[in-house]
């Protein structure tokens, strides 16, 4: 699965573990990717969607 939203272009984010005596080790953050339907122009489309932009999808159906 991809690690990108197709809607958002939100993708994986580096930065350090910290531990107790302060070291630092690589890390990476992974969005939450999702295989979903989007109504891209009135037809409906499998893409890979964070999560955030799924609820925000949500939202914007029922208004």
């Amino acid at each position: 699965m991809a690690n990108r939203c197709a809607l958002c272009g939100k993708g994986v984010t580096f930065g350090h573990n910290v531990s107790h005596s302060n070291r630092k080790t690589n890390r990476r953050w992974l969005p939450n990717i999702q295989k979903t339907l989007v109504s891209v122009n009135g037809a409906q489309r499998r893409v890979d969607a964070c999560t955030r932009c799924i609820r925000t999808l949500r939202k914007q159906a029922v208004a």
